[in-house]
């Protein structure tokens, strides 16, 4: 049946489901959600009785949340007042978004999952597994053991083919729309691909061949090639359990089966998402969510100021959208006056989205090293980061390596040097420079940038054309097309790039292995095919331990740069503001907003 063509979906509650949750089939990333919410800036979501002026203000200090825990407590009870800005999916194999995947700790669990120990969030952790997986091959084949006691909301046990579905689903393209798919690079069979559960009509076949479950309590990965990362793929929602029988296929999302201590309860579009306990979490299974509130209350679809104003108020405790405060916010943080100062409510973090310049080596006159070179010696990313707001919002970056990850090079913090950009002009046989088109995304604050970028360029005789391209379209196919890049003529390319994971592979391998190439989709932006780039990622793929292999990795991005082909420019900083009730607060770095499973009010 066309689905335009159904009735109504509803909640559990028999609330009727806003449009965004009724799982029409052809659901793409990135489509607008549409929920229209009230905005009530001096009432909690849970009434009257928990009015901000009830409790008094906690706070802790500056960063009390990156390294400690702000406000720590163990007390029990209470709603947890979530904001967010638009929501995908609820579907844990749909979401791309990392706040969302930090509202899916309170409801999902996977095999292995990042740790709520303050300043240690980006390692992993056993959830539902016993460890963290073992590998005897160098990283191709993966073995995880279930621990016992684990259930799903309806009170059946969660079994290792339940996780083999809940990964069998990204495969079916046509119905699990928008969700990452790193799982499915690594364990499809390119001569044979896997279509998903739901074209698989063979009873004999077992579904995905790579995944075997030799009993209830075992599930074994035979992965196309060698990958140390892959724990870090299995900690994504994507990869949480599904029990076959309750797969509703696209509207899964409206009603997902809860692993975690919660369970979606409500969606409706004045009161928010509500989750309440699962009665069948055993906290005796589950090492890491301590499950303080009785209830989780999510309000989406706010814009950035309307979750600031909520948390300034009193009428939020959290915002999980991973955006930090708005720049107009940013200016009342040092205000001294009330119970507690702002500034000490204020955690500080980098985002690990790095901003930075990729030179296209198949498009003259950056095919000539001394001519990215000489646009490398020109920058000047001090004033880079005035374009972006200044210090607040911004950290300066010479090196291909996200701040909290650890083991990068050191970053020497070069400043502008139109001498060395002269020579280099002179070495590539432009001494009076040349002309190139500068693309950017259509949105006001890349494009301040890249007219900044502009001036700095044409002070030592390159002239720069800066061509804005629609913001929907330009990392798909604009400049995620190396043959459009190169019809175009587009010399120099501005991009924002942070990885899905957060390890040194998966920021560095999209970069600069010649092996990533694609068209359309492309993420190699500077088109780097040198194979002793895609030698250095072998070779730090196959360290015999994870000490070597940061080495291996380090050396990459050191050649990488080298080439300058990339110039990173800045990285940006987030500010998140704890709400006035907040306790139990701790920065979960993966997702730049603090830790759901482990917050609590008072």
């Amino acid at each position: 049946m066309d689905s335009t063509q159904q009735g109504p979906t509803r909640s559990r509650s028999g609330r009727r489901l806003p449009a965004w949750l009724r799982g029409a089939p052809g659901r793409v990333l990135g489509l607008a959600v549409v929920v229209v919410l009230v905005v009530v800036l001096a009432v909690s979501c849970g009434g009257g009785r928990e009015s901000a002026t009830a409790v008094p203000v906690l706070g802790d200090g500056p960063d009390a949340g990156v390294e400690g825990v702000r406000a720590a407590s163990e007390r029990t009870g209470g709603t947890l007042r979530v904001v967010t800005g638009d929501v995908d999916s609820l579907d844990p194999q749909v979401s791309y978004q990392p706040g969302v995947w930090n509202l899916m700790r309170l409801y999902t669990r996977t095999l292995v999952t990042y740790s709520s120990e303050p300043g240690r969030t980006a390692e992993l952790v056993p959830d539902l597994a016993t460890d963290t997986g073992t590998t005897q091959d160098g990283g191709l084949t993966w073995t995880f053991t279930l621990r016992e006691g684990a259930r799903f909301e309806n009170g059946r046990a969660i079994t290792s083919r339940d996780v083999k579905y809940g990964i069998e689903r990204s495969f079916a393209s046509d119905v699990v729309v928008g969700g990452p798919t790193y799982a499915v690079g690594l364990l499809d069979d390119r001569a044979n691909p896997y279509p998903g559960p739901y074209q698989d009509e063979d009873p004999a076949r077992l579904g995905l061949a790579s995944v075997q479950t030799p009993d209830d309590l075992t599930i074994v990965f035979r992965l196309r090639y060698a990958e140390p990362d892959f724990p870090h793929v299995l900690a994504l929602p994507a990869s949480s359990p599904v029990p076959a029988e309750n797969d509703t296929g696209a509207g899964y999302g409206a009603d997902p089966v809860s692993s975690g201590p919660y369970a979606v309860t409500t969606v409706d579009p004045e009161t928010g998402i509500v989750l309440d306990r699962n009665p069948q979490w055993d906290r005796a299974s589950d090492g890491l969510r301590t499950a303080l509130p009785d209830r989780v209350v999510v309000r989406t679809g706010l814009s950035q100021l309307e979750r600031d104003q909520m948390l300034l108020a009193g009428s939020a405790d959290v915002d999980v959208s991973g955006a930090g405060v708005h720049p107009a916010t940013s200016s009342r943080l040092a205000e001294g006056g009330g119970e507690v100062p702002l500034a000490d409510r204020v955690d500080d973090v980098t985002s690990g989205a790095v901003r930075m310049l990729a030179l296209p080596t198949d498009v003259a006159p950056m095919d000539d090293p001394g001519c990215r070179a000489a646009v490398a010696a020109a920058v000047d990313r001090g004033a880079v980061q005035e374009a972006v707001g200044g210090a607040d919002n911004a950290v300066r970056t010479s090196q291909l390596w996200p701040r909290a990850i650890a083991g990068g090079p050191e970053d020497p913090d070069p400043g502008p040097d139109p001498g060395a950009a002269r020579a280099a002009l002179a070495a590539c046989g432009r001494p009076d420079g040349f002309s190139t088109v500068l693309a950017v995304p259509d949105a006001q604050a890349s494009i301040d940038v890249a007219e900044e970028i502009a001036d700095q360029l044409g002070a030592v005789g390159i002239e720069v054309d800066v061509r804005p391209l629609p913001a929907a379209s330009f990392y798909a196919t604009d400049v995620g097309s190396p043959d459009n890049v190169a019809r175009n003529g587009f010399g120099v390319v501005l991009v924002t790039w942070r990885a899905g994971l957060p390890t040194p592979g998966s920021f560095l391998v999209p970069l600069a292995d010649g092996r990533s190439v694609t068209d359309p989709g492309n993420t190699n932006y500077a088109r780097l095919t040198d194979p002793a780039l895609s030698g250095l990622v072998d070779t730090a793929r196959a360290a015999p331990d994870a000490g070597a292999a940061v080495s291996g990795w380090r050396e990459l991005a050191t050649a990488a740069r080298a080439t300058d082909a990339y110039v990173p420019l800045v990285e940006a900083r987030v500010q998140l503001l704890a709400g006035q009730r907040l306790h139990n607060g701790v920065v979960m770095q993966p997702y730049a907003g603090y830790d759901l499973a482990t917050a609590g009010v008072r």
